[in-house]
């Protein structure tokens, strides 16, 4: 049975032809447009940039692969069960960080923006499993490929909880990391988050629990 690492061999094999200058597919050299899809190397937690042939190969979620293709999916999730008093459980000195499943630590880790960019939670997060119980929509999540990005802003905003691509959160906060300034990040940023969660809003499709 020809597998999807066969495939991406053959191609390889097959480009006798120089690459043209650009930016190309991470898997088979193929020039791909700046606007483009990508996919998670499990092992290595890094996303690839990919052509849509090579993303092609690696969308079946239920299969034993190495890498697995990021969806195009946006939710939004009114009335989460996470409020202020979970938020300040889970210790993130933010109020703002994203959650997705870590297959290969079979557990869910979080981020939260800053200066330097994404850094990881290393706090416990046995208060998630209250919450992944207390909202069932959670478990909607692919593990890998989808992240829980939470927004808790002063009181009386309400919480905000989108269920976006993992490449989605990555490219957000390289933006912030690039409009960082001072403590807590300056207008710009605080603008750019506002505009942010404010396009996700309109493009997400409403779950309610």
């Amino acid at each position: 049975m020809t597998g999807a690492y066969d495939v991406l061999a053959r191609i390889r094999a097959a480009r006798t032809a120089p690459v043209a200058a650009g930016e190309r597919c991470e898997m088979c050299a193929e020039q791909i447009a700046t606007e483009h899809q990508h996919v998670v190397n499990i092992e290595g937690r890094q996303l690839m940039c990919v052509c849509r042939g090579c993303y092609l190969l690696f969308t079946d979620v239920d299969a034993a692969l190495r890498y697995r293709a990021v969806p195009d999916r946006y939710l939004t999730f009114p009335d989460f069960a996470l409020g202020r008093r979970e938020w300040e459980q889970l210790q993130i000195p933010v109020g703002l960080a994203f959650f997705f499943r870590n297959s290969a630590l079979d557990r869910t880790v979080a981020f939260y923006p800053g200066p330097a960019g994404a850094t990881e939670s290393e706090l416990d997060l046995a208060v998630w499993d209250d919450i992944r119980a207390a909202d069932p929509r959670v478990d909607l999540l692919v593990a890998d490929t989808e992240a829980l990005i939470v927004r808790v802003p002063d009181a009386p905003l309400p919480v905000e909880c989108h269920l976006v691509p993992i490449d989605a959160c990555y490219e957000f906060v390289g933006r912030l990391r690039m409009l960082w300034r001072g403590f807590d990040g300056g207008q710009q940023v605080h603008e750019f988050v506002d505009d942010y969660f404010s396009a996700i809003a309109q493009r997400a499709k409403v779950v309610t629990s």
